[in-house]
């Protein structure tokens, strides 16, 4: 055997097609003639070039193995530009720039992409959760041509410009030699088919628009801005390609009595300034229905009541927050000679060193006296 081909690319006898090609690619880079011009670098470019040439094809590879020599009297490679025996185009290429992309024609389904609409729900749905009915205006699949693009009685025939590969190929030249460049095919726009009878009903896309009617269950605790996914109920794709999600945003209407803070609700009740000294019982409208709140005797305007698990349910575990109850206070203006008169002797009764809220004897009977002055108005 003249010549050693796995010592010339520097691999072992049992060298797999990978390991071969990966040395190939290495020293191509190194020795070919436009990379570097020297005589002596262009005679060891056309041993490897040999050498690959044997050793990549599985036929002539068993030939050698055999003691025979498939490269002899054929020339050898050739180191002028890619050819006279320069066998794999796309290894060299390979070499200098990479792998090549992955080829072939485009598919024409593809996924849909995702949707979001907007859905307006009140303080207590989202505080205990509901189910709403919602219309939806997305793509779907054509019903005519069954997400296919063609006229029903027709279907899609293979390109004849590219021969269903999806890209046409040039040659051109440049300083390392002739390079192949393929690009989308302009006639089937890179699907390797063209649809001669487009489907009348999608002008060949495979899908169209329609309203339709979704539930959605809403779950307690949701907020402004929470998004609810319903997977493949958003846009079908070209082609009838799988659909894409859709996305339910909620938006929580204002409610006239509560402001709500994450999961606790706020809200405000008046009262006057004989039922904050006496203390008193204010009804009110909570989410769970009529219920009345203890107001203790010596309240203070800007003091709160708590109403705890009367808030909104928690999203992520169990619970609910706090109904936080702000009292104000209400000071009597206008007043009449009677109601004046009252309040001067509490004043005197009192005195300005005593604490707010301690009544005296005596002050709590003239209290009721405003009580039902007040009352009486």
């Amino acid at each position: 055997m003249a010549t050693d081909y796995y010592a010339v690319l520097g691999v072992q006898r049992d060298a797999s097609q990978d390991e071969i090609k990966k040395a190939f690619r290495r020293l191509a880079r190194e020795l070919h003639p436009d990379v570097n011009p020297d005589p002596k670098t262009q005679e060891r470019f056309k041993e490897i070039n040999t050498a690959y040439e044997v050793l990549s094809d599985p036929q002539k590879k068993q030939v050698y193995d055999l003691g025979g020599d498939p490269a002899a009297g054929a020339g050898g490679g050739g180191a002028g530009g890619f050819g006279g025996g320069f066998g794999n185009f796309s290894d060299i290429m390979d070499a200098f720039f990479g792998n090549a992309s992955q080829r072939g024609p485009r598919s024409r389904t593809r996924r849909g992409q995702d949707a979001m609409i907007r859905l307006d729900i009140e303080l207590d749905e989202s505080a205990f959760g509901t189910t709403k009915d919602i219309q939806v205006d997305t793509a779907v699949v054509c019903n005519s041509c069954h997400g296919e693009g063609a006229a029903p009685g027709t279907t899609a025939h293979t390109c004849d410009m590219c021969r269903g590969r999806g890209e046409v190929s040039q040659v051109t030249r440049s300083f390392l030699g002739q390079v192949m460049t393929s690009r989308p095919c302009p006639q089937c726009q890179g699907f390797g088919t063209v649809v001669p009878t487009p489907c009348p009903e999608c002008a060949g896309d495979g899908r169209v628009r329609s309203r339709r009617s979704l539930t959605v269950k809403i779950p307690a605790g949701v907020d402004n801005g929470t998004r609810i996914q319903l997977a493949g109920e958003g846009e079908v794709g070209p082609g009838g390609g799988p659909a894409g999600d859709l996305y339910v945003e909620i938006h929580e209407s204002s409610h006239p009595t509560f402001q709500r803070r994450g999961d606790d609700l706020h809200c405000t009740v008046t009262i006057p300034m004989t039922a904050a000294a006496l203390g008193t019982k204010v009804p009110l409208e909570t989410l769970d229905g009529l219920e009345e709140i203890d107001i203790r005797p010596g309240t203070q305007s800007g003091q709160s009541v708590p109403l705890h698990e009367r808030g909104v349910t928690h999203l992520r575990g169990g619970g609910r927050g706090q109904l936080i109850v702000h009292v104000e206070v209400m000071t009597p203006g206008d007043l009449e000679p009677e109601q004046e008169e009252l309040l001067r002797r509490l004043a005197e009764l009192r005195g300005e060193e005593r604490p707010t809220g301690q009544f005296q004897p005596g002050q709590q009977g003239l209290f009721s006296r405003l009580k039902d002055a007040f009352n009486g108005r």
